[in-house]
């Protein structure tokens, strides 16, 4: 599993306090220093069946200055996912990638489901 997280967010800590309550083994990626690829952007935003804005981090400074809440509903699907790629700190988190799951934010009963614990 990947999780990607950024150190100061207290959610990505509550997150990845869980995954250590339950065992389970884990890569962490800093989401600001190694950013994700378009690609592999593309590639979670399909796998995760969510909506493209679920991706967005609403409540982070960059999506304010940007003016991303007027600005969004007028651009093109490849135009969101390329200015998610092109930082890190756009991106909702923690992002969680497994085999078979992509998880968007941190929810213990949906990461519970998802991940049969």
């Amino acid at each position: 599993m990947l999780l990607n997280w950024y150190p100061g967010c207290i959610t990505c800590q509550k997150a990845r306090k869980w995954l250590d309550e339950q065992g389970l083994a884990y890569t962490a990626r800093h989401i600001r220093d190694e950013k994700p690829s378009l690609e592999e952007i593309t590639d979670w935003y399909r796998r995760s069946g969510l909506p493209l804005k679920r991706f967005f981090n609403t409540s982070g400074k960059l999506y304010a200055e940007y003016g991303l809440k007027d600005k969004l509903p007028s651009m093109t699907e490849d135009e969101q996912l390329a200015l998610l790629a092109s930082d890190g700190m756009l991106i909702k988190r923690p992002v969680l990638v497994t085999q078979g799951k992509v998880l968007v934010g941190f929810k213990s009963a949906e990461w519970a489901e998802a991940l049969g614990r």
